[in-house]
């Protein structure tokens, strides 16, 4: 069965709404990460975010948690928790809320996690930082999470520091830390792009288990479609800086729409069912990302699409609603 099951009573948590967000570099050279994206997340969902490097993934997760670099620059839009404008809001504000309501995981947890503290330390801070527990519960509070990301000897890692732990047991730290203060949103930036392949298993496996426990939403960021199915509701694929086609993952997986994703669901499929000595032989999607620095007037997968046609030369489509819930940006469709 291709995807989770597909939450639609669910109260709207997070509305991203015209976001474009652009870098500016040396010698005023602006570089256009995000373009008038529009994205929302219901209380419970997981969404999942699929692209190449690039395609402005990272800097969407960044801006949500408003921890974009001094360089970047929001040109334009809004994005919604509850109906608060976090770019309203203060740096006090934005502190609370970090850790309590929204909390990121990051792709490395080598870099996540500080080598000098121990597991139950680096746990326990945002707990320290937001609950009103003593130091005996915030104590249990931080087994207690150990448990839920798969520790059988969670006193033996409340003591432990990060180097002596594997790769995959530094994730399952980073998401324990992540989630002990029940937030309401949990941002997964490319999780298990770091681990090997059984890793990569347990780590979503877990994931699937956490969020049944605590009900919460979670933007789950990847470039690898195998990911999603069985896990998140709705993909968004996003490419130069805009989400191209929104679905069901359901929908998306058996009947994608715009060329990008039909190029990127193929590449999937191929690697599900070919030898793993084949694999190294079936080549990317022909040519490169536009420069964002340069952005083409027209379709910005143009010169790479392989059912490219006259207009897309000279106009940028604009989303199509094939159905309700589910839209493509692309002429085909028009």
């Amino acid at each position: 069965m291709w995807g989770a099951s597909f939450v639609s009573e669910a109260v709207q948590l997070c509305e991203i709404s015209g976001l474009s967000i652009s870098y500016e570099l040396q010698d005023n050279v602006r570089v256009r990460a995000l373009e008038n994206l529009n994205l929302t997340l219901r209380s419970g969902e997981v969404v999942g975010i699929l692209g190449e490097s690039g395609s402005g993934k990272s800097t969407l997760a960044t801006a949500v948690l408003r921890l974009l670099p001094a360089y970047a620059r929001r040109e334009q839009g809004t994005i919604l928790l509850r109906g608060r404008d976090l770019w309203a809001l203060s740096k006090s504000e934005l502190q609370r809320i970090r850790g309590r309501e929204i909390s990121l995981v990051l792709q490395d947890p080598a870099l996540a996690l500080n080598p000098v503290l121990t597991v139950g330390f680096q746990i326990g801070e945002p707990i320290r930082a937001h609950l009103p527990l003593s130091a005996k519960q915030g104590r249990l509070r931080v087994l207690e999470l150990l448990t839920d990301v798969g520790f059988d000897r969670p006193v033996e890692i409340y003591g432990a520091f990060p180097h002596q732990l594997s790769g995959g047991q530094r994730q399952r730290v980073a998401i324990a830390q992540a989630i002990s203060c029940h937030p309401s949103l949990l941002i997964a930036d490319e999780p298990t792009s770091k681990l090997d392949a059984p890793s990569q298993a347990e780590i979503i496996a877990m994931l699937v288990r956490i969020r049944r426990k605590h009900e919460l939403a979670i933007l789950l960021i990847s470039h690898d479609p195998a990911i999603f199915p069985g896990f998140a509701d709705r993909m968004a694929v996003m490419y130069a800086g805009k989400i191209v086609e929104l679905g069901s993952t359901a929908q998306v997986f058996s009947d994608p729409l715009h060329p990008y994703t039909q190029a990127l669901i193929g590449l999937a499929r191929q690697t599900f069912t070919t030898p793993s000595p084949v694999r190294a032989r079936f080549a990317t999607i022909d040519g490169e990302s536009p420069d964002p620095s340069n952005l083409p007037v027209g379709c910005r997968f143009y010169l790479r699409c392989r059912d490219r046609m006259d207009p897309c030369a000279t106009h940028d489509p604009q989303a199509f609603l094939p159905e309700p819930g589910r839209s493509v940006n692309c002429f085909k469709y028009e």
